[in-house]
């Protein structure tokens, strides 16, 4: 598999990432082991988590457990060394952790420990914030984000910079390699790109945002940032929650899957949307490839730095995710996929 630098750091991760959201509620320890299995020996050596998951849903019982699992692979196999291995402190509001409170200096250091404790490791490579403390426009927020409501310039970048000389101290401290955002606008990763080359701690390497055929709001802004800043697109939900996938045509909600335990898909799920997953579906069925295959090779085609994060409940979903390395999307199907979006840009 294919290897590209993350962000500027001089890592080489591989073009695909292995999510992990699901393992501890979705999936046992065992189904999780098994997905880091089956990643690795396919080449992949990237496995992004947090600490708050596993997901669906999320619960103050089952934080942290994903970390755990990992965790346990890791002590199961003593190949910690084969993983660039990823993890995020949870944002403001996540009362399921540490009450809720903001990232802080103080709570960066918290979470730092808790997650190499689960992790059973000393040292994390790409530490993310998960969303940003003045709010921001994920997770269906942009239809009544509102820019005014959130802090001072003065007080949030006061803010960005105690968090980044903490990340600096803790990074001195060999617990934590490079440093990442997550859920993040071009104005803040701009912000904390700028501060960090003020000299107040580690550069911004890269930003997870949500990104999919479905679902392009980092196609802009953010892309000119991400090119110009040196900043890897890690992409979250590549299959529009398993829309693209699908399997859900037709009304059909299948078992054990996502939209069996959260039925809004966190507010994905409208006729519309269904429908235009379709579309995407039948191109792929078309070219006679697999419609998750299409839309994890898509994203890896895009003209700015980017990593597709992939998720699965089981291996043969996961297997049709891995085989998107190395599968080229020809230009009449690139048309096509374009046509769709231009007349259905934003179905959620």
């Amino acid at each position: 598999m294919r290897k590209v630098e993350l962000g500027r750091t001089g890592v080489m991760v591989t073009e695909i990432c292995l999510g992990t959201m699901t393992w501890g509620t979705q999936n046992t320890e065992a189904e999780g082991h098994a997905q880091i299995d089956c990643a690795l020996d396919r080449g992949v050596n990237f496995i992004d988590t947090a600490e708050v998951y596993p997901v669906n849903p999320i619960s103050a019982e089952t934080v942290g457990r994903t970390e755990e699992i990992i965790g346990t692979w890791f002590a199961k196999t003593g190949r910690r060394k084969d993983v660039v291995l990823a993890t995020k402190i949870a944002g403001n509001g996540m009362k399921a952790v540490r009450e809720g409170g903001p990232i802080s200096p103080k709570e960066i250091r918290a979470a730092v420990e808790g997650s190499l404790k689960r992790l059973q490791t000393d040292h994390i490579d790409l530490y993310q914030f998960h969303w940003p403390n003045r709010g921001g426009y994920h997770f269906r927020q942009n239809w009544k984000y509102d820019a005014t409501k959130q802090p001072g310039k003065a007080e949030i970048e006061a803010d960005m910079i105690a968090c980044l000389e903490t990340l600096a101290a803790l990074r001195g401290e060999g617990k934590i390699g490079h440093f990442g955002l997550s859920n993040e606008s071009a104005w803040g990763t701009m912000q904390f790109a700028r501060l960090a080359d003020a000299g107040h701690g580690p550069r911004v390497a890269a930003i997870q945002n949500e990104y999919s055929l479905m679902y392009r709001l980092h196609d802009t802004d953010l892309a000119e940032t991400c090119v110009h800043e040196g900043v890897t697109l890690l992409a979250y939900s590549p299959l529009a929650t398993g829309m693209l996938s699908g399997k859900y045509s037709g009304g059909a909600v299948p078992e054990r899957s996502r939209r069996s335990i959260n039925r809004e898909l966190g507010g994905r799920s409208n006729p519309r949307a269904f429908d235009v997953a379709d579309l995407y579906v039948g191109l792929a069925r078309e070219a006679g490839l697999d419609p998750v295959t299409m839309a994890i090779a898509w994203i890896m085609g895009r003209p700015f730095p980017v990593v597709p994060i992939i998720g699965a409940t089981s291996v043969a979903q996961l297997e049709k995710s891995l085989d998107a390395a190395g599968t080229a999307l020809d230009k009449p199907l690139l048309d096509a996929i374009d046509r769709v979006h231009h007349a259905h840009p934003m179905p959620f």
